[in-house]
């Protein structure tokens, strides 16, 4: 039976093997959702920060040192709350809840709401993006990743391993639930169309900025093998957008 998103990340050997590859130079995380999530955080500073799926919050610092002063990290997974919890600041907050029915603020509290591959662990994203447009500020941006929706439609080409040499694409516009093998587990996570998360924005009153397909730079992957291999499928969609 497939794991809802928090309790995934609660099994020990899951929570392990996820910490292994985050600590990777050369993960897909850093190389790849990172660098363009940095470049559009430099871009003006957020005073009020709201990580949703914030996990180990280990962009808390970061951001701190950008000239955030108030940074609150949500996460539904206890482990990952108790590991983000050894980053000991007063302007720092980390509560454990889930995305979905965490009380937001109803008034404009936050500049910035951030959320780095969560959504496609979130059934409905209409209401929550409903929450973070009221409790942005006007003037506010909304910026966050997921796992791109070529991944997420269809995990066959997944399961063939690292030798394969082609990526099916199938049951692209059959949104929803999807069963997914991952780092040893099971896990339920929901596929949405490009599109989809375009038109949630533009349905919740956002204007959205700027959309990446995390297409890799030899700049951030060295090895070139590595670098031919991340160059033929995108992983990662980001997209930031900005409460008028």
């Amino acid at each position: 039976m497939s794991e809802t998103g928090a309790l995934f990340y609660d099994n020990p050997e899951v929570f392990n093997i996820y910490q292994e590859r985050r600590e990777q130079n050369s993960s897909a995380n850093q190389t790849l959702e990172w660098p363009i999530i940095q470049e559009w955080l430099t871009q003006r500073s957020y005073p009020q920060v709201l990580d949703l799926g914030c996990g180990d919050a280990t962009i808390a610092p970061w951001l701190l040192k950008q000239g955030t002063q108030y940074y609150q990290g949500i996460d539904g997974s206890a482990r990952m709350i108790e590991l983000a919890s050894t980053l000991h600041s007063p302007q720092i907050r980390l509560q454990q809840g889930y995305i979905e029915n965490w009380e937001y603020p109803e008034t404009g509290t936050f500049d910035l709401v951030l959320s780095r591959l969560a959504f496609h662990y979130i059934e409905d994203i209409q209401p929550v993006f409903q929450k973070i447009f009221q409790a942005l500020k006007p003037g506010g941006d909304f910026v966050f990743s997921v796992e791109h929706p070529v991944i997420t439609s269809n995990q066959l080409s997944m399961k063939q391993g690292a030798n394969r040499q082609d990526w099916v694409v199938d049951r692209y516009f059959q949104t929803g639930k999807r069963n997914v093998s991952w780092m040893g587990g099971q896990v339920l996570k929901y596929h949405r169309t490009v599109e989809d998360y375009y038109q949630s924005l533009k349905n919740n009153g956002f204007v959205v900025q700027d959309l990446r397909e995390s297409c890799p730079k030899a700049t951030h992957i060295k090895d070139k093998k590595l670098f031919e291999k991340r160059s033929r499928i995108p992983l990662f969609l980001l997209l930031s957008a900005h409460k008028p």
